[in-house]
């Protein structure tokens, strides 16, 4: 029994060699070998003129390198197939466009995600604001904590109280303290001349 994908001759009855036309051995690696020697003769022969049209497309000589690698890559396992075929550097080319298209049209569609994603800007605090915060900065901690849940947050007299656990009454000084004395930082008011707002 002969190995698999080796061709001999065939022989006589009595043992001895036909008069047939001779055959050739040939084993499965030397098939493969002659696919592989096509392929690569193949690629050496077209990979510069497809790079050279995917670049012309894409503008980034590394993004059209990529792409036509992966064409041939694809095409590699094909090559008994399509070296059959009339034009496979029209295969190969057709796969690269192909590629080049979807890598342009993700990164244009990531291009146009980032720039809805870009920070507007924001200016950063005015002189007000600035003298406000130091201001605050300066008061006693239960003063400021006060004012802030008061002023900025809108909770109530009652709720700040319970918050802290002090009387009402306690809230109501901290507050008329701390805007005297934000008064008398931020404005030429004189202390104890704030309305209670």
């Amino acid at each position: 029994m002969n190995a698999p994908g080796i061709a001999v001759r065939p022989t006589s009855a009595s043992g001895a060699l036909a008069r047939t036309p001779r055959l050739r051995v040939v084993s499965a690696t030397d098939s493969a070998s002659s696919a592989e020697r096509s392929f690569d003769e193949f690629y050496a022969a077209n990979v510069r003129g497809i790079t050279v049209q995917i670049y012309a497309y894409f503008g980034n000589i590394s993004d059209a390198q990529d792409v036509v690698q992966e064409a041939f890559c694809r095409a590699y396992p094909r090559w008994e197939t399509l070296r059959g075929y009339d034009d496979p550097v029209a295969w190969v080319r057709r796969v690269a466009w192909n590629l080049a298209t979807s890598k342009w049209r993700r990164m244009r569609t990531a291009m146009k995600f980032a720039r809805k994603q870009r920070e507007e800007h924001i200016p950063g605090p005015g002189p007000d604001h600035v003298a406000l915060t130091e201001a605050l900065r300066t008061l006693p901690d239960r003063q400021r904590r006060a004012v802030v849940l008061h002023y900025l947050a809108d909770q109530s007299v009652a709720e700040i109280a319970e918050r802290e656990g002090v009387a009402p009454g306690t809230v109501k000084s901290w507050l008329y303290r701390a805007r005297n004395a934000l008064a008398e930082q931020l404005t030429d008011t004189p202390r104890g001349e704030v309305n209670d707002a």
